[in-house]
């Protein structure tokens, strides 16, 4: 069936966003009938939908080439702007399934990665305890942007200790802790036999960097290298605090993270303080001001004080 895609002068129906998904599927395929193999449905309903997707925008997504077509670069860029509304329909579709299905008990927990290993399984506990029928889901705020995940009850963030309090609202904020960061080596660098290092000392080492994206532990790290007068040279840069770790123990370079995230380090490794400048992060909880389920979110908040607090005293 030949594919003819042209505008209309007139938008007037609202976005489908069946034809929107399909749009990117059918760039992500390559041609019209591969797209129609992945999604179970015949080449001539592909087709069908791209038509009319051109209809409600008033754009050619589509030219001819050959016995082929090509997407213009509209339809890619459409395309991109609509994943992240996409992934905010499935979140609703997930909500109404659970609506109609009688099981919308959630909480949505936001934090860090360091943050879900050492104190968020204890919080799962905790809180299913008081609803065994609970669904705890767990979502990174650093570096994603939150697309495509429920709005959270807790988000569990990073602050500088010596920085301005953050104010959510909405949100109540709690103050967890304040800890410091260290400097992880390998065993066999002659950095690991002092019991402090001086931020100065990282200098002519190559870095390995666990916050590609600068959310706010490495804005916090790249801080304190401009007050130490220098900026960090760079080895390998990664978006995993355990991948850099295990690039540090093959010797590729030094890093610097949050005690929390070192807390079960291998043996091939070593963390020591970091000193001139003392390098802190302040953790915090804001939490969702939920009269429904304003108990349920303070056991939650009790939990990570007390995860907290043996943190501190490890």
């Amino acid at each position: 069936m030949p594919l003819t895609i042209r505008p209309c002068l007139t938008v007037g129906a609202m976005l489908n966003p069946q034809r929107l998904a399909i749009l990117r599927a059918v760039l992500a395929a390559g041609s019209i009938n591969k797209a129609a193999r992945n999604l179970s449905y015949s080449p001539a309903t592909i087709s069908q939908h791209m038509t009319a997707l051109a209809k409600e925008t008033g754009l050619i997504l589509f030219e001819k080439r050959g016995r082929g077509i090509d997407p213009t670069d509209a339809a890619r860029h459409l395309a991109d702007q609509a994943q992240p509304l996409l992934a905010d329909f499935e979140r609703l579709e997930r909500v109404v399934a659970d609506l109609r299905g009688g099981q919308a008990q959630h909480l949505a927990i936001a934090c860090f990665a360091s943050a879900v290993e050492r104190w968020i399984p204890d919080v799962v506990r905790t809180v299913r305890r008081y609803r065994p029928n609970l669904t705890v889901e767990i979502s990174l705020n650093e570096p994603l942007d939150g697309r495509g995940r429920r709005q959270p009850d807790l988000d569990i963030r990073t602050e500088p200790a010596d920085g301005a309090e953050v104010h959510l609202d909405g949100y109540r904020r709690h103050e967890l802790t304040v800890e410091e960061l260290v400097a992880v080596v390998p065993h066999a660098h002659p950095l690991a036999n002092a019991r402090e290092v001086a931020l100065r000392d990282l200098e002519g080492e190559p870095w390995v960097d666990h916050d590609i994206y600068d959310s706010p532990i490495g804005q916090i790290i790249l801080s304190a290298c401009r007050v130490a007068g220098f900026t960090p040279r760079y080895a390998a840069r990664l978006d995993d605090h355990r991948a850099a770790l295990r690039l540090v123990e093959t010797g590729i370079g030094v890093t610097v993270l949050p005690r929390l995230a070192v807390a079960e380090l291998s043996g091939g490794l070593v963390a020591r303080p970091v000193i001139r400048p003392t390098v802190l992060r302040r953790i915090v909880v804001h939490a969702g001001e939920d009269r429904r389920r304003g108990d349920l979110i303070a056991r939650a908040v009790a939990q990570l004080r007390d995860s907290a607090r043996t943190t501190e005293t490890a």
